[in-house]
């Protein structure tokens, strides 16, 4: 009997114990999956939580075409972060993205919240809990890939030595929608500083230029920040690049079309008074200021790529300089070697004495060999209106204020 009854209390006993433990657990699983912090039965029983449970990462580890407006975030609900490592890899090529830990240590956030496009981020990060357990996450997740991109293309060169005139130009592949946020990527400085400033041309041309012409010697940096700027729907910037230039002496022609003479002045000095052949009265030259786009010792010039049907065609004019997009440029003339200083007689482009094949010996050669892209050469007293702002980089004919106002950023 008295067997039987130690066996029963031991039974009683064992089964209390069971049920007893089995209520612990009851009570921990009843916070542990949906508890605040994620970590019931593990932490009751002394293990340590899991890297996924103890360090979130958003986005999600595996996460594809994430949106760059997606917010990347590292953080714990308890304890806190001993360091967060996130590499952005793009075109083959890692590059760390710097971030900062919030006070308490418990999240981390990028300095720049904007996720890139077409990218693979990796994200490694190590917490320490309040039980002194270490714990490592490592996730990845890709961006999206847009399916159209647009560029600016830029003049003038990268470290190419300019005239004082030159316009800083962008023209884009695409039409841009959001003029604001394309500007606002797009940075020109000047050392010494000079205020600068930019104006659009319509939906695809941003130029930008000082109040007056640039002092010699100041050396201009562009700041391309294009790269994932949605420019237009669904339309993101391709570039993210820095280039710069350097402005030469300063040198400014003055063409009197009345006259049939131009004066050559370098840093305010005249240098020489060359004579010149304007536009015929039915042909014209364009009044204002022009500047200098491109030079060539040689190039060809077809009355009809410039809407004058077949009147001329001549495949080896010499020390051309093209002064606007419509097709006007300052050129050697051979074939009508008598008109320079006379007569005018061209269709709308300014003509020095050449021979033929070019030589540095003439007023054309000796003219091209003095001369900048970027140069500025004014036309006075021509039966002309003045060239359009918007004509090759003739933006110094717009006012100072009507210039302004043509920014996007208000």
């Amino acid at each position: 009997m008295r067997h039987a009854q130690g066996r029963a209390r031991r039974a009683g006993a064992a089964l209390a114990a069971v049920l007893t433990w089995a209520a612990l657990l009851a009570g921990a699983a009843g916070c542990s999956g949906d508890g605040p912090d994620g970590l019931g039965i593990d932490r009751l029983l002394g293990k340590p939580p899991s890297a996924a449970d103890a360090i979130r990462v958003s986005p999600d580890d595996g996460s594809a075409d994430v949106r760059p407006d997606r917010r990347l975030l590292v953080r714990v609900s308890s304890g806190r972060l001993e360091s967060v490592r996130v590499v952005r890899e793009q075109d083959a090529q890692d590059f760390p993205v710097p971030g900062h830990l919030s006070t308490d240590g418990t999240s981390w956030r990028p300095d720049d919240s904007r996720l890139a496009l077409a990218a693979r981020y990796t994200v490694d990060a190590v917490a320490l809990d309040g039980d002194g357990h270490r714990s490592a996450r490592h996730t990845t997740f890709t961006t999206y890939v847009p399916d159209e991109r647009f560029i600016g293309y830029v003049t003038p060169e990268n470290r190419a030595v300019v005239g004082t005139g030159m316009i800083v130009s962008l023209n884009f592949s695409r039409e841009i929608d959001d003029r604001a946020a394309v500007e606002r990527a797009v940075h020109v400085t000047a050392q010494p500083p000079v205020d600068i400033r930019p104006h659009w041309f319509g939906k695809s041309r941003l130029d930008f230029r000082p109040e007056q012409y640039w002092k010699p010697g100041t050396q201009v940096t562009v700041d391309l920040r294009l790269r994932d700027v949605e420019g237009a729907r669904g339309v993101y910037g391709l570039q993210y690049k820095t280039f710069g230039f350097t402005v030469g002496r300063g040198q400014v022609s003055l063409v009197d079309a009345a006259a049939h003479t131009m004066e050559v002045r370098r840093d305010g000095e005249l240098l020489a008074t060359v004579p010149i052949t304007a536009g015929a009265p039915k042909h014209t030259t364009y009044n204002g200021k022009m500047v200098v786009m491109e030079m060539h010792e040689v190039t060809r010039m077809n009355s009809r790529t410039v809407g004058f049907g077949g009147e001329y065609d001549i495949p080896d004019v010499p020390h051309a300089m093209k002064l606007t997009d419509s097709g006007t440029f300052l050129h050697g003339n051979y074939w009508a070697p008598d008109a320079p200083g006379h007569t005018n007689i061209s269709h709308g482009c300014v003509g020095l004495r050449d021979v033929k094949g070019g030589s540095s010996d003439t007023p054309a050669g000796w003219f091209f060999d003095r001369s900048l892209v970027g140069d500025v050469i004014e036309v006075v007293n021509s039966d002309d209106k003045t060239v359009a702002p918007d004509n090759g980089l003739g933006g110094w004919n717009m006012g100072w204020n009507e210039w302004k106002a043509g920014s996007a950023l208000k």
